[in-house]
């Protein structure tokens, strides 16, 4: 008989179905405390004719059965476990299951979300050498997405000045994206923690970026926005946490610069602007 923890986890490695689709299953499964038979829980979850044909097909398939044997062995947490982050668990469709590597104590910290644009310029660089030493000196956690430019800046300065970082991937963690952040990525999982509710070999499809993006988000209390195009995932990110009630707040720039116009315009929607660290610091204090 499945634990509700295994059975958790073979429904998160389960094709065929949406994470919505995957959570009406869950959310069936507890109200009946049934998690063996498939097509009841198919019925109860009201899930269409293809989506339950695909559930009731994969969830008996030797894929399915041989990839739950293979991410049992790596260390991850579930919704039902207490390590299971409470503001994240509380968002719409959290992840049944998160896969880690790292210090799953650093989620107990005060979680900074810090993303923009992969094309980092001069000017973001200088904001973040500027502000990340006073946030890493309180010792509150900068939470990015492992990305070029901005993201990946974030987590090295974090990481030279000794604060804790998160970083958030939308692959499985035995595979590195992008490559060349190989180096970081190792760093990120010796001295700060790295989730994902991919498992093992899950490639870094692109649907899985602002899925991705979504975690970043309902970690945070608070995110900034560094360098933004008009359309981004990183308003992505920051549009979710305006539907989580999170603080959104970012950097001004020039008003000619292409990579400038999603913060600016955020800010003129009524995103908190950052001008120094202190202004990200104060939010904290409240």
């Amino acid at each position: 008989m499945l634990s509700v923890r295994d059975f958790l986890l073979k429904l998160s490695l389960c094709r065929g179905l949406s994470r919505v689709n995957k959570m009406r299953v869950w959310q069936a499964a507890q109200r009946s405390r049934q998690f063996t038979r498939i097509d009841f829980l198919a019925e109860c979850a009201n899930l269409g004719p293809s989506s339950r044909e695909a559930f009731v097909t994969n969830w008996h398939s030797k894929d399915l059965d041989e990839a739950v044997t293979l991410n049992r062995k790596y260390p991850l947490i579930t919704l039902v476990d207490d390590e299971y982050p409470i503001q994240l668990k509380e968002t719409f469709c959290p992840p049944l299951v998160l896969f880690y590597r790292g210090n799953l104590d650093l989620l107990r910290c005060p979680l900074l979300g810090l993303v923009g644009s992969r094309e980092i310029s001069q000017y973001g660089e200088t904001v973040l050498r500027g502000m990340i030493p006073q946030i890493a000196s309180q010792q509150i956690a900068v939470v990015s997405g492992l990305a070029k430019g901005i993201d990946g800046m974030s987590h090295r300065l974090a990481l030279e000045h000794g604060g804790p970082t998160i970083g958030i991937i939308g692959c499985g963690l035995d595979r590195v994206y992008p490559q060349e952040n190989t180096a970081l990525f190792e760093q990120v999982a010796n001295s700060g923690l790295i989730l994902s509710e991919y498992g093992c070999g899950g490639p870094p499809l692109a649907f899985h970026f602002p899925e991705r993006n979504r975690i970043i988000a309902g970690l945070c209390t608070t995110v900034v926005v560094i360098e933004a195009k008009r359309r981004s995932g990183s308003l992505i990110t920051a549009n979710i946490a305006l539907e989580e009630n999170r603080t959104v707040c970012a950097v001004p720039g020039r008003i000619d610069t292409v990579r400038s116009m999603g913060c600016n315009e955020l800010i003129a929607a009524g995103a908190k602007p950052i001008l120094k660290a202190q202004d990200v610091l104060d939010e904290f204090l409240i």
